[in-house]
């Protein structure tokens, strides 16, 4: 019984060892997913605060596009008004063709369209041939126009506006830009921002992985201990039996050697000092 116990206990002693092993490999291999795990979340973390600081930016920039949309309407509304007075005075000298107002909302137009879209070579010296002819035709208006003293001052003044308005429009054309560029960085930014967060999931789950099973090698590395432990109990037990059945047998030796010699006695041999001893220690004498 005590070798097959002791023969356990060895196997149970190697299995042990090769749980606490493969336990700490695999909590370290843990670790280091979540160092990387940690460190993902937090470049994370930093891509989505860059992200909302270009979002606040683009956000600001637009409210500077409709400060000036709003300004450069206003100035346009400003200038359509004298518009209208020199439609009228037009109508009444009988000048006929285009009015002046509609030749320069062309011309704004395109040159809007020049400075904003993507063209081909073809497409752009179109639309700057365009704009010669319309330039062209918007001076001899005005030319005609200004023979008129009256009509001369008001499209001077409505000039002077439209120019005040091409300001705010440029301005307006530079935010919008700006606004452009920023809302390109944040779509980037938060994209970024996802593909490194799909990295992080995928890191703790690989670390939940490896750390369930650093957890199942610690159960079995400690049932096998306490499996170790319980056998040594059971050692000491049936170690502790057999010593006591020795020492059982010694004493009924001892008793049946006393007998022999109180027989001796009783039967008038002569004692030896021993002898008396072992009686004594029997208890026979």
């Amino acid at each position: 019984m005590l070798k097959e116990l002791n023969e356990k206990k060895t196997e149970l002693k190697r299995l042990s060892e090769e749980y606490k092993t493969q336990r700490n490999e695999l909590n370290a291999e843990a670790s280091k997913l979540a160092a990387k795990r940690n460190e993902l979340n937090k470049k994370t973390k930093d891509l989505i605060n860059e992200a909302q600081n270009y979002k606040n930016l683009r956000d600001e920039n637009n409210v500077k596009v409709k400060e000036h949309k709003d300004l450069r309407d206003e100035i346009n509304n400003k200038a359509n008004e004298i518009y209208a007075q020199i439609d009228t005075i037009r109508g009444e000298n009988n000048l006929t063709g285009p009015s002046i107002k509609d030749i320069r909302k062309d011309i704004d137009r395109l040159e809007f369209a020049q400075q904003t879209e993507v063209l081909s070579t073809s497409k752009e010296r179109e639309l700057v041939n365009k704009i010669t002819e319309l330039r062209k035709m918007y001076n001899a208006k005005k030319q005609q126009l200004e023979s008129n003293q009256e009509l001369k001052e008001l499209l001077t003044k409505a000039q002077d506006i439209r120019d005040e308005a091409s300001k705010e429009h440029t301005l307006l054309s530079e935010y919008a830009q700006k606004a452009q560029e920023y809302h390109d960085l944040m779509i980037a930014t938060f994209k970024e921002a996802d593909k490194i967060r799909a990295e992080s999931d995928a890191a703790h789950k690989e670390f939940v992985k490896f750390q369930e099973s650093a957890d199942e090698k610690h159960k079995k590395f400690i049932a096998a201990q306490k499996e170790i432990r319980d056998i040594d109990k059971e050692v000491r037990k049936l170690k502790k039996g057999e010593t006591e059945g020795r020492r059982e047998v010694s004493k009924a030796d001892m008793r049946k050697d006393a007998e022999d010699i109180f027989d001796k006695f009783k039967a008038g041999e002569k004692l030896t000092t021993e002898n008396l001893m072992a009686l004594q220690r029997s208890g026979l004498l």
